[in-house]
């Protein structure tokens, strides 16, 4: 089983704000320096599908993705390390 660890309130990182073509490069510099059981709340504007396929690409079950909102117009979803594998 996997899980991360319950934290009250993970940090949100809202990346609306920044230009689409930062927004992967600062995520994945977000996920690399998870420690086990960390997570954080990634806020978009859009369904972020794309970077969980990317995400499952280049770190294949280092991290778990839990929609929180699924639009109409802001997605927000936890994104963190395991604590232990499977």
């Amino acid at each position: 089983m996997t899980e991360i660890a319950k934290d009250p309130a993970p940090t949100e990182i809202d990346v609306r704000q920044l230009v689409p073509a930062q927004r992967h490069a600062k995520i994945f510099q977000l996920v690399e320096a998870l420690t086990p059981g960390a997570s954080f709340v990634l806020v978009n504007d859009h369904d972020p599908k794309p970077l969980h396929y990317q995400l499952e690409a280049e770190h294949p079950r280092e991290f778990l993705w839990v929609y929180l909102q699924s639009g109409p117009t802001v997605w927000r979803v936890e994104i963190g390390k395991p604590l232990r594998a499977a």
